[in-house]
């Protein structure tokens, strides 16, 4: 796996790691981290396990953080520039996101004009500051989408989204775990992982 730092353009400071197959790819996904007011970056352990899973079979990840904070509206905007940017340069694109960065994953695949292959969210949490309902944007996005949740996640008020995931028949993933999935990168790469592969 080959690892490049690359700057996306769109008006904020948004910095990215692309970890891509030796022998390059023709999809990327793009990987949203956790809450940045709470050390959420691109480097989380459950982001880095889900590329290097993806990179493992031939599909590039685009790892980014955020810019300057900004009540989820701006950073549901970093999103969508991540994938203008993968949308440019690869034949398909598709996003997934943990914890605030799965709300920000549907936020973003509702409202982004790119044509995404699949969408993922692990542990999503169902509103952001600025009034941005995860839960209500599902109905808007029309990739293939997968929510994983955990069933011992007292962290992310994910109840909501997976009732509307469900209500939608979108495919929903239980694992038995807490919010952080602890001790358990592997099986989030893989229920996060294989959906993605799939699609894209």
């Amino acid at each position: 796996m080959r690892q490049e730092t690359v700057l996306v353009p769109g008006g904020r400071d948004v910095e990215t790691t692309l970890d891509e197959p030796e022998g390059g790819a023709t999809a990327c996904v793009v990987l949203c981290p956790p809450h940045p007011q709470h050390r959420g970056h691109r480097g989380d352990d459950r982001l880095v396990a889900i590329a290097e899973y993806l990179a493992e079979r031939g599909i590039a990840a685009l790892r980014f953080d955020y810019g300057d904070w900004d009540e989820g509206l701006g950073e549901r905007e970093d999103a969508r520039n991540a994938v203008r940017w993968a949308d440019e340069r690869y034949e398909t694109v598709g996003i997934a996101g943990f914890s605030f960065g799965g709300s920000i994953a549907a936020l973003a695949a509702a409202t982004v004009e790119t044509e995404l292959c699949a969408v993922a969210m692990l542990a999503p949490t169902v509103e952001l500051p600025a009034g941005l309902n995860a839960a209500d944007a599902l109905a808007d996005v029309t990739a293939p989408t997968r929510v994983v949740y955990a069933t011992r996640d007292t962290t992310a008020d994910w109840e909501p989204v997976v009732e509307r995931a469900r209500e939608l028949g979108v495919d929903v993933v239980e694992m038995e775990s807490d919010h952080f999935f602890l001790g358990r990168f592997g099986d989030v790469a893989e229920a996060v992982g294989s959906f993605l592969v799939d699609g894209c």
